[in-house]
């Protein structure tokens, strides 16, 4: 029993911690631009290709 009145208060510091870095993330823009990363590397740059046939 004295295991859980330690543990349990860890726990939700832990996850209120992680929903804190969540919203601090969405603040930051983290999220705004979804598909330009996946797009970015289907982009084939002919500059990056040095000795490439």
């Amino acid at each position: 029993m004295n295991g859980l009145a330690f543990l349990i208060p860890i726990a939700l510091g832990m996850g209120l911690l992680g929903l804190a870095a969540f919203f601090w993330s969405m603040k930051d823009g983290q999220y705004d631009d979804m598909d330009g990363a996946a797009n970015r590397i289907l982009i084939d740059d002919e500059g990056d290709r040095e000795g490439e046939p």
